[in-house]
């Protein structure tokens, strides 16, 4: 393998000075078009790379962003990582992603060593573990050295930064209004994220709507472990009288809609099953999922920019932080009437 060359070699085999070689790789027009030829020339021969982190520590950028999710497996994440990339990426700077597993500890441990490393801002969603404990002096801290943080979907009204979220409580409010519209009067809400703010927030929407119409009733199942307890799912359909289900999240629904049939139950006949996130389980259960689309992809793209827009600003040392919210959609599929 062909050693990295340096900057300072190529200006000693050239018999030129440092300057004068970088100015060339630049195109600058105080050097003559033969000397940068010459330069660029060798350059390629030696395929000749800036150091990152020489460029870095001049500039006081990285042109790098850090970015943690709770979970990757999550089509919701999935999505947004791909708009946060894209948005990054037109505009010239690279993402590092850190999945925290739903760990506070290893929330703690990413923040604290992509922050040594530099990177010029965060994007980051609460892990399950941070929001429970509501521990936050790690990002906190990010705050205190002005460092840009956008939080996004999970978030905290304890941290003083930029939010990009979901109009959750309105969104199932949406839901459980098109159930009552088709004629539901008994739903059930099922979910694995009742200990998260947007699964507080999609129950109490869910809540708020019900108390708005007369004869219309609500039960909850909480889930921890939806591998552990489809079971759970299964008896609650066969023992309790309902005529539908609002998934908070989409593999709850997913796993009613299955128990649902594998009871006999005949799906929106029978029970109506909405969910959320409009991910690849409510593409492809039978029937198809109506569900409550998050915008994911657009939701990472704003984020983005958001942070892009504060980096640019570089001679703002405070600010007044803003919370966008990102409107919902329900998509209407075989799962409702």
């Amino acid at each position: 393998m062909r050693k990295k060359v340096t900057l300072k070699q190529l200006a000693k085999e050239l018999n030129l000075s440092i300057s004068t070689v970088s100015k060339s790789l630049k195109n600058d027009s105080e050097i003559s078009q033969k000397t940068i030829n010459r330069v660029h020339e060798l350059a390629n021969f030696y395929n000749y790379k800036p150091n990152a982190l020489a460029v870095s520590l001049k500039s006081n950028k990285t042109n790098t962003i850090g970015v943690l999710l709770p979970e990757i497996l999550n089509h919701f994440y999935a999505k947004v990582l791909f708009g946060i990339e894209q948005e990054a990426s037109q505009n010239g700077y690279k993402i590092v992603t850190c999945i925290t597993n739903e760990s506070y500890k290893k929330e703690v441990e990413y923040v604290e060593m992509l922050n040594y490393s530099s990177v010029d801002g965060f994007i980051l969603a609460l892990s399950k573990e941070t929001q429970m404990l509501n521990k936050l002096d790690h990002l906190k801290d990010l705050k205190r050295d002005n460092v840009p943080l956008i939080m996004f979907d999970r978030v905290s009204t304890e941290v003083d930064c930029d939010k990009v979220i979901v109009d959750d409580k309105d969104a199932s409010k949406t839901a459980v209004q098109h159930l009552i519209k088709t004629g539901c009067r008994k739903i059930a809400i099922i979910s694995t994220i009742f200990d998260l703010s947007v699964g507080r927030l999609r129950l109490e929407g869910a809540h708020e709507e019900v108390a708005r119409n007369e004869g219309v009733s609500l039960i909850e199942l909480p889930i921890k472990d939806i591998e552990l307890e489809e079971k759970d799912i299964e008896s609650f359909l066969k023992n309790n009288e309902i005529d539908a289900v609002l998934g908070l999240d989409e593999t709850a629904a997913a796993v009613a809609i299955n128990m649902a049939n594998k009871l006999g139950y005949k799906i929106p006949k029978d029970i109506s099953v909405i969910g959320f996130t409009d991910g690849i389980l409510s593409k492809h259960s039978y029937p198809k999922l109506t569900t409550v689309s998050q915008h994911a992809e657009d939701l990472g793209s704003r984020a983005a920019r958001i942070l892009l827009d504060r980096l640019s600003n570089t001679e703002e040392t405070s600010y007044k932080t803003s919370t966008e919210i990102v409107k919902t959609s329900l998509i209407l599929r075989d799962s409702t009437n």
